[in-house]
């Protein structure tokens, strides 16, 4: 056996190693309790999906690359690549615009969409083709739709999913205007920081749809009832996404490390419960009120609040929709 040989024959044990690791872990963890995913992360291994990463060092980026001439850049590309984390896959002019999500993040999200044999399911930002990649792997690629922006990404991700044998369709498009060509919809699993809920998703979903969705910092889970209204509640999941990039673009959540807003007191402002309602509330409510409700509402976690959206608007609420806490999404920050 050459020596080329022997580094490939390598590389792969250790990647086929790493990612059955990786799906011990998450099934350690309770993640993957579900054997239809579990079966799903066995067989679709992500590092197809992240050939490279870049990774924060010094005052720059560092990429790290699976074909890299130095065995120890490799190393550590394939280490990065079956951690948990999310990682950079692609940035401009030094901002992140396409990531792959945290793993164990991504097992949750797919067990709390409830999908079932036969459903149809459009994403919301492609990525990597990653998430594509197990949707197709439980559902069939004819069931699953997945847009991005960038034709750049969305290239990357067809190019990606079909070197596994995945061919969903993927779209080159804004996604808050969904798929009306693919519609109706059983499910819409979101990967981007929403303001609002764009209604073109609720028109394109069936009745007793379940849309999953970044907004904040938590994930609203909404279960449509007809083409113009849906409703649910956040789960108690935190969760950190790219904002959504077109007509309905997403503001960027407050970064605490930029300083406490108004005065309020740094341990409020990193509080993830806190910051949680801090970010759901702006731009409607002034910081000191949205701590004055939290500290009176005993700090409330993110699963007692909820969202609604309809024809006449969008609102988030505490504890119950006709209740007194209730508040417009979407607002302008001052």
């Amino acid at each position: 056996m050459g020596a080329h040989t022997a580094r490939t024959t390598g590389l792969r044990d250790l990647r086929e190693t790493a990612h059955a690791a990786q799906v011990r872990e998450l099934t350690a963890a309770g993640v993957l309790d579900d054997p239809a995913w579990q079966a799903a992360f066995a067989a679709v291994p992500r590092h197809v999906f992240v050939p490279y990463f870049w990774t924060g060092r010094g005052a720059g980026h560092e990429r790290l690359w699976g074909q890299d001439p130095d065995p120890e850049v490799r190393a550590r590309w394939l280490r990065g690549v079956y951690a948990d984390t999310p990682l950079a896959t692609r940035l401009r002019d030094g901002e992140l615009v396409s990531s792959s999500s945290q793993p164990s993040l991504m097992a949750k999200m797919l067990r709390a969409l409830e999908v079932r044999d036969g459903d149809n399911v459009l994403e919301i930002g492609a990525g990597t083709g990653y998430n594509a990649a197990l949707l197709c792997h439980r559902l069939g690629d004819g069931l699953v739709t997945t847009v991005d922006l960038d034709e750049e990404i969305t290239e990357s991700a067809r190019s990606h999913l079909a070197e596994l044998g995945y061919h969903p369709l993927v779209v080159t498009g804004d996604g808050a205007r969904g798929c009306p060509a693919r519609a109706p919809f059983d499910r819409i699993l979101v990967t981007c920081t929403l303001p609002m809920v764009p209604h073109a998703w609720t028109a394109q979903c069936r009745p007793g749809a379940r849309i999953l969705a970044p907004l904040s910092t938590g994930l609203i889970a909404l279960t449509v009832r007809d083409p113009g209204f849906a409703e649910g509640r956040f789960l108690h999941t935190p969760a950190y996404f790219v904002p959504l990039r077109g007509a309905t673009a997403a503001r960027p959540p407050r970064d605490p490390a930029a300083g406490a807003p108004h005065g309020l007191p740094y341990e409020l402002v990193e509080n993830e419960r806190f910051q949680f309602m801090l970010v759901l509330t702006d731009g409607v409510l002034h910081p000191r009120e949205a701590l004055d409700l939290w500290r009176r509402e005993d700090r409330p976690a993110r699963e007692r609040f909820g969202v609604t959206v309809s024809g006449e608007g969008q609102w988030a609420w505490l504890d119950d929709p006709q209740g007194p806490y209730v508040w417009p999404l979407g607002q302008t920050r001052d």
